[in-house]
């Protein structure tokens, strides 16, 4: 049965290459090529999409898309070890060469055409600023910068060790083109940039909400606490763009666990702006 009749089967994918991302080593990105070109030939993903990685033996998770649509010839995902997952401890396990399978892309992503000639706000926080960084790479592609105004990016982590992409961050630090501004809850000894929570960093240096949108992800007590500030600066509800990954499970609307309201955040999602989301809680009550 091919996979266009059976969504449930997945592409078989292999390893390329495991980067760990921070000091606890609980953070990894996975590069994998497909073992079939014609399967990466028919995978095509948009920023804010992701798939179902299953590893034989242990189950599948869920798993936003990390790289970008125009990183031709593989797909990278970035993913937490947690102590009671088997699933995200057996792919920790794994190294380049081994095998694994790859479902998806699944839900829908950010609507980044929609948004051409405006100005973005790219907010992200913790292991949630996965999805935003496929988003920014995309932004800043040589081929699509042009196409998009003023970019600004606030991200922050708990402590230095936990920053993701550090090379890459540096590298957008370095832009003229874009406005990145990276904090830490707390610093160490050895670092020199900007302390503080992401909310408060919002406002410190938000851009104007004229001709603008954000994109923010974060984890929820981020979530919750950078919306007022945003929408104290101007930015519309509608004009807000989130996602809500962390609620995925079978990812096609079957198993009914990631609704909120009315809504299956699979097959209607992952990304909703943010009046959608009051709309969905409110109908949810």
């Amino acid at each position: 049965m091919s996979r266009t009749a059976n969504p449930y089967v997945p592409y078989k994918v292999r390893i390329e290459k495991v980067t760990v991302e921070n000091d606890e080593r609980d953070l990894k990105t996975f590069r994998l090529a497909f073992c079939d070109p014609s399967d990466g030939a028919a995978f095509s993903h948009r920023c804010g999409q992701f798939a179902m990685l299953h590893v034989p033996g242990a189950g599948e998770i869920p798993i936003g898309i990390a790289s970008s649509p125009l990183d031709k010839g593989y797909v990278e995902f970035t993913v937490k070890r947690y102590p009671t997952g088997s699933v995200t401890t057996a792919l920790h396990d794994l190294s380049d060469g081994d095998t694994i399978g790859l479902r998806g892309p699944l839900g829908n992503g950010f609507p980044l055409d929609a948004l051409k000639g405006k100005n973005l706000l790219v907010v992200g926080g913790g292991f949630a600023f996965t999805t935003l960084r496929a988003a920014i790479r995309y932004l800043l592609h040589d081929s699509v910068r042009k196409d998009y105004g003023d970019i600004t990016i606030i991200y922050g982590a708990r402590s230095p060790g936990e920053l993701l992409y550090k090379q890459e961050l540096a590298e957008w630090q370095k832009r003229s083109d874009v406005q990145t501004h990276i904090t830490v809850d707390k610093g160490d000894a050895s670092w020199k940039g900007r302390e503080g929570f992401v909310p408060a960093v919002v406002s410190q240096v938000a851009p104007s909400p004229a001709n603008a949108h954000c994109i923010v992800c974060g984890p929820p007590i981020m979530l919750k606490f950078t919306m007022p500030p945003l929408l104290t600066l101007g930015f519309a509800p509608e004009a807000i763009i989130t996602s809500q990954e962390r609620r995925m499970s079978c990812g096609i609307g079957k198993c009914g666990r990631c609704n909120i309201g009315p809504k299956y955040v699979c097959k209607d999602g992952p990304v909703f702006t943010y009046a959608q989301m009051m709309e969905m809680e409110k109908r949810g009550e």
